[in-house]
């Protein structure tokens, strides 16, 4: 037998070994309250995860996580064990500082939720390593995002360069010009919001001479309108 939302095993009439159930649904409360992802855009493992953490797998997924998609992945006393979701769940998406919900058919963002629709807002952050002219971000603006503004911190005194940019590949300093190359440097680069229609990185460019070190994270302040269900 198992409970009614949260599917935890029961522990029957003179059971043996009761530590191994009572066990069983600890761990599946350690994994489901205060839910927490570490990412939703993962369609198989990561090659390295810490015990404990939780993905949202996501795509057609492969290996380990292959028929699982939408549902939780929680990686406990290594391997993977996989929670379904039921209507009414929420998590907060770490790596996009986002809310979502599960509406009992797919996960919604929380901000603005009608009829399936939404309106979220979203912040994907990336560390970037430092080399050479100019360096992308690896985790980009998404297509149909409404960029709000990049922010950025220098994690690691930069050597090489004077200053930088910060901007994209068509508009170099759209988020920031000459700004700090010293360790703990920051800029609020607000902008008109200004809609992207494809897939553009953030281009970190230097100035005075190439890039020889240094680490700056880079966060990307977005809207986003998902359509309705159908």
């Amino acid at each position: 037998m198992a409970t009614t939302h949260l599917s935890l095993p029961q522990l029957a009439a003179d059971q043996a070994q009761k530590h191994v159930t009572v066990n069983e649904a600890l761990l599946l409360i350690d994994a489901l309250v205060f839910l927490a992802l570490v990412d939703r855009d993962l369609a198989s493992p990561p090659g390295s995860p810490l015990e404990g953490a939780r993905y949202l797998v996501a795509g057609t997924p492969g290996g380990a996580w292959a028929g699982h998609a939408g549902h939780i992945a929680v990686f406990q006393d290594g391997g993977w064990t996989f929670l379904v979701p039921r209507a009414g769940w929420r998590a907060v998406v770490l790596d996009e500082g986002a809310e979502i919900l599960f509406d009992g058919t797919r996960w919604r963002p929380v901000v603005g939720l009608a009829s399936g629709a939404a309106t979220s807002v979203r912040v994907l952050d990336d560390e970037v390593t430092l080399t050479g002219a100019s360096v992308d971000t690896s985790r980009v603006i998404p297509n149909r995002a409404v960029v709000i503004g990049v922010s950025t911190r220098t994690t690691q005194a930069i050597t090489g360069a004077s200053s930088y940019d910060c901007g994209t590949a068509s508009e170099p300093s759209k988020f920031g010009g000459s700004l700090g190359i010293a360790a703990g440097s920051t800029n609020a680069g607000v902008i008109g919001p200004t809609a992207f229609y494809s897939d553009t990185p953030v281009r970190l460019k230097a100035n005075g001479a190439n890039f020889t070190g240094g680490k700056v994270r880079v966060a990307i302040h977005y809207l986003f309108c998902d359509v309705p269900a159908a």
